[in-house]
């Protein structure tokens, strides 16, 4: 049947087989196939796990570094927030400290007016036990008296025939006249006390405000010297045919003197402000290097700015070191100015701080009203910030300032009465005439010009050698001793002392000087053999 079929439909043995065959290996291909496909997908699977356990790492790895860096962000943060606790709890600390140190003054200042108050109420008592022996003694000589008056009385009567009446007038007259010369006396005793105790206790109270008060002093100058790398740099400050130099005179206002002297430019000028301006101007041109005419002018407008800002900022500094508050903006801004204002060459800022510390120390012994004390002695000499500007002299114009920015009354009148213009009312205005006149006579407060200083110690040793008997004498320390040695064969040793006295009588009223000139009269007699 097979090759019957065969035969029908033409198909060789061979065909037959495959046909028979072929079914098994497509289910053996297939069967393969879904082994390979189940072996690829599960290294597929595997490949996943790996894939996912790296990224897994990773991102173990990324949030610990993540971590880490937060730590070191916290640990800065937490760092940074110490520090300004630290700085924060450090000012508070200052801040504690000079509260405690203020209370520690304002304590002191107390138990001294308690110790004051103590000696008052001593002298009182004494005073009142001196008053009740007076009173007693004044009883027994009534007592003495009421019986001579008796005895005197039946004398009168009897000898001159007169009154009792006209008795008793002669008796009370003179026992007037008595009591008169006994009162006298009395108050002479009282006065010379009272005068020595006062002169005592005013030189202990100026002595220890000149103690208390450590105020440096300098003399300003009227020349400022800028020191350059080196000798090229004159010529670019000259510049061509002078345009620089005369660019940095023209917008400063000082004079510029360019001499043979090495590697230093001198500004000259009786302005302090515009020499200051002039001086940084050039030394900003000479770090800079580029000094032309538009540079000039800017880098000059630039240091107006900042000097403009350092004496808002000098008159704020001196207002908190007094320790006053309430002071108009204007007048900070006036006493900045008098940093660069110079009397006799003394720095006016420096001299009026001084002024508000002693007068404030002499106020606080005395019980006086130290706020206004130190308030007028720091604005006592406001007026020479603008005395330039305005007519009148400087305390004219204080008194206009200080009225016109609403000061007290009694600033107002301390700074009217601080060169006795007028006539000082109240202890607060007496303070700062005495503080003006120990801060401007403090020996080297103030500079004096050569040719002045010079003639005065001339004048001062030639007044000494006009008295008679004056062999030779010699002015020191700066005019403040004389020495005057005389003939000892002509003055002897008790004449000297009157030969002192009058010396200083005539300086007194011939020769004007600040503070207080020492005269010492001066008398050797030597005898010279020689052994041979």
């Amino acid at each position: 049947m097979l090759s019957s079929l065969t035969t029908m439909l033409a198909i060789t043995p061979t065909e037959i087989a495959l046909i028979v065959v072929l079914p098994f290996v497509l289910a053996a291909g297939a069967l393969i196939g879904m082994l390979i496909n189940k072996k690829l997908v599960e290294k597929r699977i595997g490949d996943s796990k790996t894939e996912a356990s790296r990224l897994l790492e990773d991102a173990r790895l990324e949030a610990k570094a993540m971590r880490k860096e937060a730590l070191l962000e916290a640990k800065e943060e937490q760092l940074r927030l110490r520090n300004e606790f630290e700085k924060e709890s450090k000012q508070r600390r200052i801040e504690l400290q000079k509260q405690e140190a203020r209370l520690n003054q304002k304590e002191d200042a107390l138990d001294k007016k308690e110790n004051i108050l103590d000696h008052k109420l001593e002298l009182i008592e004494k005073a009142k036990k001196e008053i009740e022996d007076k009173e007693r003694k004044l009883s027994e000589k009534q007592e003495e008296l009421d019986r001579h008056s008796e005895r005197m009385l039946q004398e009168l009567e009897r000898v001159a025939s007169m009154t009792s009446e006209e008795a008793k007038t002669i008796l009370i007259n003179q026992m007037t006249e008595e009591a008169k010369k006994e009162a006298a006396i009395v108050v002479r005793e009282i006065e010379n006390k009272a005068k020595e105790e006062g002169e005592k206790k005013a030189k202990e109270i100026i002595g220890l405000a000149i103690q208390r008060c450590a105020v440096d002093h300098s003399a300003d100058t009227t020349v400022s010297v800028v020191e350059l790398p080196s000798e090229e740099m004159k010529g670019r400050i000259i510049g061509r045919v002078g345009r620089n130099i005369k660019a940095l005179e023209s917008v400063t206002g000082v004079d510029i003197i360019i001499d043979d002297t090495p590697d230093v430019v001198t500004l000259s000028g009786f302005d302090p402000v515009r020499r200051e301006i002039a001086r940084l101007t050039l030394q900003k041109l000479i770090a800079d290097g580029r000094i032309h005419p538009g540079r000039i002018e800017e880098v000059a407008e630039r240091v107006k700015r900042d000097i403009d800002s350092q004496i808002k900022e000098a008159g704020e500094v001196a207002v908190f070191d007094v320790g006053i508050y309430g002071v108009h903006p204007e007048l900070i801004k006036l006493l900045g100015r008098l940093k660069y204002r110079t009397s006799y060459g003394q720095n006016v800022l420096h001299h009026s701080l001084e002024v508000a510390h002693l007068a404030g120390l002499m106020a606080q012994e005395l019980g006086a009203d130290v706020k206004v004390a130190q308030r007028a002695g720091l604005l006592h000499d406001i007026g020479k910030a603008v005395d330039h500007e305005y007519e009148g002299t400087h305390i004219q114009i204080g008194v206009e300032l200080a009225k016109k920015y609403k000061e007290n009354e009694k600033v107002v009148h301390a700074i009217a009465a601080h060169h006795g213009d007028v006539e000082a009312n109240t202890l607060e205005a007496v303070l700062v005439q005495a503080a003006d006149a120990i801060s401007g006579s403090r020996p080297g407060a103030r500079r004096e010009s050569l040719e002045n200083y010079v003639k005065r110690l001339e004048k001062l040793e030639n007044l000494a050698n006009s008295f008679a008997g004056v062999e030779q004498s010699y002015a020191i320390q700066a005019g403040r001793e004389i020495r005057v040695i005389v003939k000892p064969d002509k003055v002897d040793d008790a004449t000297t002392l009157f030969l002192a006295k009058e010396i200083a009588k005539k300086l007194e009223s011939e020769l004007e000087y600040p503070g207080q000139i020492k005269v010492n009269v001066i008398r050797e007699l030597r005898r010279i053999e020689y052994a041979k």
